[in-house]
């Protein structure tokens, strides 16, 4: 079994690779939803969960989770390919590395003012619809690491440009990766 990791800010379009790989047989594990789920448990905003999280249990709290969740599945007898959607930091990343064999890292990059106005389409529930606030979240971001994993990804993929000439671009990585 493959597994892999996505990274890239809010907005930069992520969800669609995983929505193309899921079309391909992967298994999507979001370490924002592992956030997410925790938050709703908590009665907290998944900013407050994210820090209080990582407070408590350390700075690597969520990969932990994750990677349970991930061996969980390999005990089960999956052979899918796993993506883990949304990693943030450079630990993040030597934490996968150290527990799953030739683990890669694809970034997907986007510049804040169309990565925001992607955002007030979505309309997700963290999404913020003030551009301070998305400014503010994507400093937040950037504080846990994920500048670095996007520069020290093994693949990055650039989107600006159309859905269809993204959507390619998706497809061309996953054939790359044999999924």
């Amino acid at each position: 079994m493959q597994v892999m990791g996505i990274s890239g800010l809010p907005g930069s379009g992520k969800s669609l690779v995983s929505d193309l790989a899921t079309e391909k047989g992967a298994i999507i594990v979001s370490m924002g939803d592992i956030i997410r789920e925790e938050a709703k448990k908590r009665g907290e905003s998944t900013k407050d969960t994210a820090r209080n999280l990582r407070a408590e249990h350390g700075e690597y709290i969520v990969s932990e989770l994750t990677i349970k969740k991930i061996k969980k599945l390999q005990d089960e007898g999956n052979e899918n390919t796993i993506i883990v959607e949304g990693i943030r930091s450079p630990q993040e990343v030597n934490m996968f590395k150290e527990n799953f064999e030739n683990f890669i890292i694809l970034s997907i990059f986007a510049n804040p003012t169309l990565r925001f106005e992607r955002l007030q389409k979505r309309m997700r529930e963290d999404d913020s619809k003030d551009y301070n606030e998305f400014l503010k979240r994507d400093q937040m971001e950037l504080d846990f690491g994920i500048g670095t994993v996007i520069a020290l990804s093994d693949k990055i993929i650039i989107n600006e440009s159309d859905l269809e000439s993204y959507t390619e671009k998706i497809n061309e990585f996953l054939k790359e990766v044999n999924l």
